[in-house]
């Protein structure tokens, strides 16, 4: 009867794992690629390589951009940047991702803002070179950035 009881509870313990495995396991991605980057230039405030990092959930999409070419002119409180992100769509029109989500900066540190939050549809393949990136801090200082050649490696296509 004991060897019973401890098969048994074998059997329960590798089920509970398989089902936590299952629970934890990553999610396909929905758009491809799932980061991208671009040179941007940001006029008076600097330029270089930024990162583009896109998700999506349904019609639901957000993009976070990353940068080390930009830095914070000033320490930046969590969450206080308005930042507004226009992606060209293939074929005509644009796409919006915006927010004010952005971790705390210290004087020089790169610029990071998002996730920025936007609709987009199945099939919607959308790039950055033709499109810009607005951050106002502090409600007065506007950055403002273009991608100088398209993004790679290659235009973000949702599901």
């Amino acid at each position: 009867m004991r060897g019973k009881r401890f098969g048994t509870g074998v059997s329960l313990a590798a089920g509970a794992l398989a089902v936590c495995g299952l629970a934890f396991a990553p999610t396909a991605a929905a758009v491809a690629p799932g980061a991208a980057t671009v040179d941007a230039d940001c006029g008076s405030w600097g330029g270089g390589d930024a990162t583009l990092t896109a998700t999506q959930n349904g019609t639901s999409a957000t993009v976070t951009i990353t940068t080390s070419a930009v830095t914070a002119p000033l320490a930046i409180g969590q969450d206080s940047l308005v930042s507004r992100l226009t992606l060209v769509k293939a074929g005509g029109g644009t796409v919006t991702f915006s927010g004010t989500e952005n971790p705390a900066m210290a004087t020089g540190d790169a610029l990071e803002v998002g996730p920025l939050t936007g609709t987009v549809a199945s099939g919607d393949s959308l790039e950055a070179f033709g499109g810009t990136l607005k951050v106002t801090a502090f409600g007065f200082i506007t950055i403002t950035c273009t991608a100088t050649a398209p993004q790679a490696p290659g235009p973000f296509v949702f599901d």
